[in-house]
């Protein structure tokens, strides 16, 4: 005689009768629940994992440097022009804009869904139109690093052996081995550089050697930038043998700056060093970066790639940093690199 189990069960469709059968297996079902598990562990360690789920609406941002001009001639001469030209996209929602003292900033937000990368080549082809009517000189638009507002995931500092190297040396090794280097790590969309001082040539004119070799500021600038170029002159061919010939011009120092003609007056030429001191100096700025309130340091901040997952992209930066660290001299003089305690691994927050 059936069970009543077994009658009930008969009676049910095929996909109850299999679970009767598997929840009566006890073997069946320890394998099923392991498998359940080994899935959930398989993807959690494979998901994109942030702090907080990223709901940044499509957008791209368009930057414009400036120089000396107010938010009024910004926005009349930078903004609009780039904000009037994005009309018309499609798929595009809104349009906004910021316009501050020497930056454009306008942002192009699209439907939800939109491709980002389809969405930055709309606007990288709009650009090109922008840029025609910004007036020569007053700044060029360039589209923002792919990445949101929860991209900003690590900060790391540089610090320097028994402090003797100053901001601008700081900066410098930032900006041409340490950027350059973590912009490489998959995932990394920027490595954006603050504190310190980017380095600059200077040329300090003296007014009165100007006026005594009858010069102008625009006549040292001319000179100089004539005299920082690189151009080619094809060859020669002499016996069945061929010469390339080229023009060289790269001032690569303060003494490279110095010598640079401006003038020749009666046959005796005018340099620069004769009309100006030429130094190493850093670019004048607007902010810094301090560092547990023990004085200005030189920070490094790491934006991740829209998409990429968070705790792999960490890692594989401080794995990046141990090596830069590793890779640097072993001196008395030794510039050592270390991410900061405080801001060490954190995840951005909204």
């Amino acid at each position: 005689m059936a069970t009543r189990t077994e009658h009930q069960a008969g009676s049910q469709p095929a996909l109850a009768r299999l679970l009767y059968r598997v929840a009566g297996g006890r073997m069946l079902a320890l394998l099923a629940f392991i498998g359940i598990i080994a899935g959930g562990v398989a993807t959690f360690r494979t998901m994109p994992v942030d702090a907080f789920p990223d709901v940044t609406p499509t957008l791209v941002q368009v930057f414009t440097e400036t120089e000396g001009l107010a938010p009024e001639e910004v926005e009349r001469y930078v903004t609009f022009p780039v904000e009037t030209s994005m009309n018309g996209l499609p798929r595009i929602e809104e349009v906004r804009s910021t316009s501050n003292f020497g930056l454009s900033v306008v942002t192009v937000y699209f439907q939800d869904g939109t491709d980002i990368y389809w969405a930055r080549q709309l606007v990288g082809e709009r650009l090109q139109q922008a840029r025609e009517e910004i007036p020569e000189g007053f700044g060029e638009p360039k589209m923002g690093p792919i990445t949101t507002g929860l991209g900003q995931i690590l900060f790391y500092f540089l610090d320097s052996t028994n402090g003797e190297y100053d901001g601008i040396e700081l900066r410098t090794i930032q900006d041409w081995i340490v950027k350059l280097d973590l912009q490489t790590v998959r995932g990394v969309t920027e490595v954006l550089s603050l504190g310190g001082f980017e380095q600059q040539y200077q040329i300090h004119v003296r007014p009165q050697a100007l006026l005594r070799f009858d010069l102008t500021i625009e006549d040292v600038v001319e000179a100089v930038s004539a005299n920082n170029a690189n151009a080619g002159a094809q060859f020669l061919v002499e016996n069945s043998e061929q010469y390339t010939v080229r023009a060289v011009g790269l001032a690569e120092g303060e003494h490279d700056l110095e010598d640079i003609v401006v003038k020749v007056a009666d046959g005796v030429p005018v340099r620069v060093g004769d009309l100006a001191r030429v130094e190493v100096g850093g670019a004048p700025r607007q902010g810094l970066a301090t560092m547990n309130g023990e004085g200005e340091t030189v920070a490094g901040l790491v934006l991740k790639l829209i998409g990429a997952n968070t705790n792999e992209v960490i890692a594989s930066v401080k794995d990046r940093l141990d090596r830069i660290n590793a890779a640097l001299p072993e001196a008395s003089w030794r510039r050592r690199i270390t991410i900061s305690p405080n801001w060490s691994a954190r995840r951005s927050r909204p």
